[in-house]
């Protein structure tokens, strides 16, 4: 009788390992090309790839739902040595936070307006005190919530590809996800001048900044992810001594300056003040051609957002980054609850000066006779509508009136096309494009 009670025991040994061997594969060899991110272990390393290229790998909830706890696994897993995090697509790292549906939600009350932040400034501090050796590999455009992926992990590795910003003021919010930690952290007053103007940093300017540790050739990349999957049981220091060994061997703009080089003297002065009116006033008694530039760059910026962000830096610079963050999810509640993010985001979307010419283009290459574009101005444009501006005259009016007729006709049919394509997103992949923005 016990050896019949026995006997099933070692099938369901069997079949429990199975299982196991099969949840390790659907959580560690993610192979869906068409999922938002891939998570998967290769030999020791353990991989992360953002996965939407044609919008630049803007970050989701969902992509947040999945990077989190898997990090927290590799985390505890001994064959798991080190993480990768990566973009696909060649032109982006990470541009952002999906803000376009942030600020939809934000509108109607939606909890996604709180949840997005509250989980990805988790994700962030899972990075920053992550045990394992984190290598984020940020080719490409690298702004908002593609920093908060990155800038807090062991190593940052730039290439020439890479376009480093933070332009939250632009849009009503403040560079978040851990800037408050790590913008005044930087040498002199840049991280100040960096979150207040939303200047970008490109290439090797990356690492002369202090925001990335190593700089790699763009075409150098596959064979350094190669050397490091190929390290067996790899310590910090193993993993520091490949990634320098490429770094030293990178030519690409070694000579050349830092591009703040000669301006930052002026940076240290005059974003040292204490309050944005100071900072304002002192741009204009310097009178400089830089400080002129930066006055005209603030002015296009939110006011609360300015100063906003000029206490979340003064205040970050002397707590952890969890309290950092933690004072963070408040603001971006804070902003939630204002207007200035959403009108940021609307202007940001259809008004902006990209947006119109953009707009004019497709105008001009749809309706290659009538003469429309001078007749419009960019609110009409922004809204959709056709509206004849003041005093306009059309250039072939002399042509008779059936043959203007006819191209009026097809003028009108091409705007009518052109706000087709604004209100179904085409546009929208532009301004990702040209103005990509973080929550």
């Amino acid at each position: 009788m016990a050896a019949r009670v026995l006997r099933p025991l070692p099938r369901l040994k069997s079949f429990n390992r199975l299982q196991v061997i099969l949840q390790h594969l659907k959580m560690s060899k993610q192979t869906d090309l068409t999922a938002e991110v891939l998570l998967e272990k290769r030999g020791g390393a353990a991989i992360i790839t953002l996965n939407r290229p044609k919008v630049l790998n803007a970050l989701t909830l969902s992509m947040i739902q999945q990077i989190y706890p898997q990090i927290k696994t590799w985390e505890q897993d001994p064959e798991t040595f080190l993480i990768i995090i990566k973009g696909t697509g060649g032109k982006a790292f990470c541009a952002g936070g999906d803000i376009r549906a942030i600020a939809d939600a934000g509108k109607v009350g939606d909890r996604l307006a709180r949840d997005f932040f509250r989980e990805e400034y988790i994700l962030n501090n899972a990075i920053g005190t992550c045990k394992k050796p984190y290598v984020a590999l940020i080719d490409g455009i690298t702004m908002g919530g593609g920093v908060g992926l990155s800038v807090h992990g062991h190593f940052r590795v730039a290439t020439e590809k890479t376009l480093f910003a933070m332009p939250e003021t632009a849009i009503g919010l403040f560079p978040d996800v851990g800037g408050g930690y790590f913008l005044p952290r930087l040498s002199g007053k840049i991280g100040y001048y960096l979150a207040l103007t939303g200047f970008r940093l490109k290439g090797r300017d990356v690492l002369k900044a202090g925001i990335a540790t190593h700089f790699v050739e763009s075409e150098k990349l596959p064979a350094l992810e190669k050397d490091l999957i190929a390290l067996k049981s790899p310590s910090t220091e193993n993993i520091a001594d490949l990634l320098n060994s490429y770094h030293v061997k990178s030519k690409v703009d070694q000579e050349k300056e830092f591009v703040l080089d000669e301006h930052m003297e002026k940076i240290n002065s005059l974003f040292s003040a204490n309050s944005m009116e100071e900072i304002v006033k002192k741009l204009k008694q310097d009178g400089s051609p830089f400080a002129i530039k930066q006055l005209e760059t603030i002015n296009k910026m939110s006011p609360t957002s300015l100063k906003m962000t000029l206490r979340q830096l003064r205040e970050g610079a002397s707590m952890s980054l969890q309290d950092v963050l933690m004072m963070e999810y408040r603001l971006s509640q804070a902003c939630m609850r204002g207007h200035d993010f959403y009108e940021g985001v609307r202007a940001g979307r259809y008004t902006s000066n990209g947006i119109v010419k953009a707009f004019y283009v497709l105008l001009i290459l749809q309706r290659s006779y009538f003469h429309m574009a001078s007749a419009l101005s960019p609110a009409v444009l922004a809204a959709g509508r056709c509206e004849p501006c003041p005093g306009h005259t059309n250039p072939l009016q002399s042509a008779g009136s059936t043959f203007v007729f006819k191209n009026c006709l097809y003028g009108f049919y091409s705007l009518w096309n052109c706000s087709f394509y604004l209100y179904n997103g085409f546009l929208f992949k532009i301004s990702v494009y040209l103005y990509p923005r973080s929550p």
